[in-house]
């Protein structure tokens, strides 16, 4: 497989980069994992049990699995890496609620919560909780686990090659996996013309080569994730919702999507992704309808060009460039003027995520398996709202979505939460985007899925040449 980036390390516990965990997914284990359409289902723990009271959650695991180096992956090495996991430096607040972890024999153990966490299950299948054998002190350059692959080599910007685990309890049928350094698109796509690679992940700009092709596949499908031009609802103008419905108004995302995505994405109405069992469709809130958000601004007071917003985009990230300079000629269509910087990405984090000193930027957010964990930056609160909303109602949904333990009334909740953002757009919410991997067509098997991971040990080469 071509890749863009090195991993940071294959110590899942002190990473945030997906890179890294696209290749640790196949190192490491965790204790449960998701299917293709974000069920959870299991992985080193065979079944569960969750408490009725939902503070705790019992795992069995599958007996006699061991790690790569021949160490036993039971309940005493499941609690080690997790009491590894919470007191790293890349402890994720998901995981305060969690008070102690319990052996109870050599394949049970159970997690004990300090308060409910009704999303809790899903915290176990993020491939940051991988287990770990934490009798190996350097994990980063030497992993240890107990999934289907081992590291063979890594040659920093150049390859990183992983072999089957012998240890391994489960189908493996694929006994060599490379990831190969490859930045540039272009040098991807000769690549796997040319056989050197069997998947690479494209754009959808370079689609048209593979098309009708039989010695390919292509695999587009919506991603976890989601694009959007943030609003700073603190920002004089911002902070009245009429201003924001006019923006929704003046943009043509269907017309954005073609531009800058070639069509590859699915349109939004609210921060929720597609793929979701929760999603609620809310385009139609907002269609596009410049007459409308002309309008609207005249009735917030501002006539043609009386107001000005400042736009800061990431230099790193084109696309959130492209998009950016799109929006603001649609803005300048309906009287808007709009200042354009283009930032350095540090910049972008210190002054606009951290410092919340813009008015207008566009960028994308991974998603999560959940809406408490995906909504939770709008609250009130919250350090991650660097959208400034406030808002009492949503407070009340999501505190009231945390302590429902009742599947089917989460989700009517998460309908309400999408809904409250739909109407009060906090931002303009653009696209859910459309991943496309194209495979030498020998190569079967492969899916996409919620989270960052791949499962190269369920794909498969066929006999046809």
């Amino acid at each position: 497989m071509a890749v863009t980036v090195d991993p940071d390390g294959l110590d899942p516990h002190m990473s945030a980069s997906a890179s890294t965990f696209q290749v640790t997914s196949s190192i490491y284990e965790t204790l449960v994992t998701v299917d293709r359409n974000g069920n959870i289902v299991p992985q080193l723990a065979e079944s569960w049990e969750i408490a009725p009271d939902g503070l705790s959650i019992t795992f069995s695991l599958r007996p006699d699995t061991l790690f790569s180096n021949g160490n036993p992956c039971d309940a005493e090495a499941v609690k080690s890496s997790f009491d590894r996991f919470l007191s790293n430096g890349v402890r994720r607040g998901d995981y305060s609620t969690i008070e102690s972890v319990e052996v109870a024999d050599e394949d049970t153990v159970v997690f004990h919560f300090n308060s409910l966490n009704v999303v809790a299950l899903s915290l176990f299948s993020y491939p940051w909780s991988a287990i770990v054998d934490t009798s190996e002190e350097k994990l980063r350059s030497n992993p240890v686990g107990s999934g289907p692959y081992v590291l063979q080599s890594w040659v920093p910007q150049q390859s990183l090659v992983l072999e089957r685990n012998e240890n391994y309890r489960g189908e493996c049928n694929i006994d060599e996996v490379a990831f190969l350094m490859m930045p540039d698109f272009t040098s991807q796509v000769t690549a796997l013309k040319n056989g050197q690679v069997d998947l690479i992940l494209i754009t959808g700009d370079l689609v048209s080569q593979f098309e009708g092709d039989g010695n390919f596949t292509i695999h587009a499908e919506a991603g976890n994730g989601l694009q959007l031009m943030a609003m700073n609802n603190a920002s004089t103008a911002l902070s009245d919702l009429r201003v924001r419905q006019a923006i929704n108004y003046a943009v043509d995302k269907d017309a954005i999507i073609d531009a800058v995505w070639w069509g590859y994405g699915e349109k939004i109405g609210s921060h929720f992704p597609v793929v979701l069992s929760e999603y609620v469709d809310m385009n139609d809130i907002y269609p596009y309808d410049v007459e409308k958000a002309r309008t609207l601004l005249s009735e917030a007071g501002y006539g043609e060009g009386e107001l000005t917003l400042d736009m800061f985009l990431p230099r790193s990230y084109q696309e959130y460039v492209n998009a950016g300079q799109i929006i603001a000629q649609a803005l300048e269509n309906v009287g808007i003027n709009v200042n354009i910087q283009i930032v350095e990405w540090a910049n972008w984090l210190s002054d606009v995520y951290n410092g919340r000193n813009y008015d207008l930027t566009v960028v994308g957010h991974t998603g999560r398996l959940d809406a408490s964990s995906l909504l939770a930056r709008y609250r009130s609160t919250s350090q991650e709202n660097y959208f400034n909303y406030s808002n009492k109602e949503f407070d009340m949904l999501i505190d009231a979505y945390n302590s429902e333990l009742d599947e089917n009334k989460r989700k009517e909740i998460a309908g309400e939460m999408q809904r409250l953002l739909a109407h009060e757009v906090p931002a303009l919410y653009l696209q859910d985007p459309i991943q496309i991997y194209v495979s030498t067509s020998r190569l079967e098997g492969f899916e996409t899925y919620p989270i960052n991971i791949f499962k190269f040990n369920t794909m498969h080469f066929s006999d046809r040449l």
